[in-house]
């Protein structure tokens, strides 16, 4: 907004925020289109939770009518309605997708970014960002996308490299194997084995998901299925339109596999000893545990998602590829026979796609802090937490 219409609006904001503002209190509003774009952000609200002088507020501006849905692993949190939101003054905005809640009072909207796996142009749009007034980056690569792109300028006060909070735990030793395997009934002594499709009608799990399940279930191995959110929705754009929960719990059930229900995949990244996937960013994120990967090779996923070229490349360098049920059976045992294999890749793209893994969620609550113009408490300054770990295991 220019010209004096926008001075004039910029003026009334001002008035509104110093008439109203609490000295003891600032608000931050968290908008998500999904359970993931919860997860991504979950990390820095438990560091931040034991603060009085902070409180969220959650809402959902595309669907308000799955509010509770996507917000279900959240427990005490205040959920509120778009239309509620619009009515009330937040110091900050956070997003972790490229959604754009209508907040008339103004605020300083911070953009966390979800996902590393290069699709939809997310990794540089066609559009410029410069409405947000911060930039939380995962990595060098997507800030340079951006740049390159004309999406932000180089030297924008927006930036901040920060990396990806979500994953800190599976680096911080927060979590354990063992333990993540007992909590689903499952035997650690077995090899696991997770497979964890990304969501597009076009997607392996479309493709061959009930053969591919069915063809890991008869190895000796533990078996966890974990299925984009977006997989379980049955419109056709997201799932195909198959109500995929119904269809493979029975079979998982009676053959002692396990279905995930919930959103957070990082306690399963751990507990497995190989991952198979398509083109997910949590096939990405499981580089970071130095693990095996098997990558389906899906032409019509990669079209349909807009997947760059570039990320095909890496996750390609970093797995074994294949083409259909027995490859991939075949992978998965060599896989477990050399687990070293690719671990030179592994590490190496882990180390390009994730900034300082470990330390994330510091960076974000420090840059959030600075944000709403409050100091952060020295336990954020020297743990980056105040409220526990930053992922916490799930099923």
């Amino acid at each position: 907004m220019t010209g004096a219409l926008g001075r004039a609006i910029g003026g009334l904001r001002a008035l509104d925020r110093r008439l109203t503002r609490r000295a003891d209190r600032r608000e931050v509003l968290v908008n998500a289109r999904t359970g993931v774009n919860f997860v991504v952000f979950a990390p820095v609200l438990r560091a931040m939770a034991a603060d009085p002088r902070v409180r969220f507020s959650f809402t959902a501006s595309n669907e308000p009518s799955r509010l509770r849905e996507i917000y279900q692993e959240a427990n005490g949190i205040r959920r509120i309605s778009p239309r509620r939101a619009a009515l009330e003054r937040f110091d900050a905005y956070v997003a972790s997708d490229f959604v754009w809640a209508t907040l008339p009072r103004g605020t300083a909207r911070v953009q966390m970014f979800h996902g590393v796996g290069g699709k939809y142009g997310f990794d540089a749009p066609a559009r410029s960002m410069r409405e947000w007034h911060r930039l939380f980056f995962v990595n060098r690569r997507r800030l340079a996308n951006f740049i390159a792109a004309g999406a932000i300028d180089p030297d924008s006060p927006a930036i901040r490299l920060i990396g990806y909070p979500k994953t800190d735990c599976l680096v911080d030793g927060s979590l354990s194997r063992s333990p993540v395997l007992e909590g689903l009934r499952l035997d650690p002594a077995r090899p696991t084995i997770l497979y964890a499709p990304t969501w597009s009608p076009a997607s392996s799990l479309n493709a061959l998901g009930v053969d591919l399940i069915t063809a890991l279930l008869r190895l000796p191995v533990n078996v966890i299925v974990k299925l984009h959110d977006r997989s379980r929705d049955l419109r056709a754009r997201y799932s195909g339109g198959a109500d995929w929960m119904s269809v493979l719990e029975p079979m998982l059930r009676a053959a002692g596999g396990h279905l995930a229900t919930g959103y957070d995949i990082c306690p399963l990244l751990v507990a497995a000893d190989v991952m198979v996937t398509d083109h997910s960013s949590a096939g990405f994120e499981y580089l970071l545990l130095d693990k095996p990967l098997v990558r389906i090779h899906r032409p019509a996923l990669l079209s349909l998602a807009n997947v760059h070229p570039d990320y095909v490349a890496l996750l390609a360098s970093a797995s074994q590829s294949v083409n259909d049920v027995p490859e991939i059976a075949s992978a998965v045992e060599r896989s477990l026979a050399l687990p070293w294999a690719r671990s030179a890749e592994r590490r190496a793209v882990a180390a390009d796609l994730f900034y300082q893994p470990g330390t994330a969620t510091r960076r974000a609550v420090e840059a959030l802090y600075e944000v709403i113009e409050l100091d952060a408490p020295a336990a954020v300054h020297s743990h980056g937490t105040m409220g526990g770990h930053a992922c916490q295991p799930s099923a």
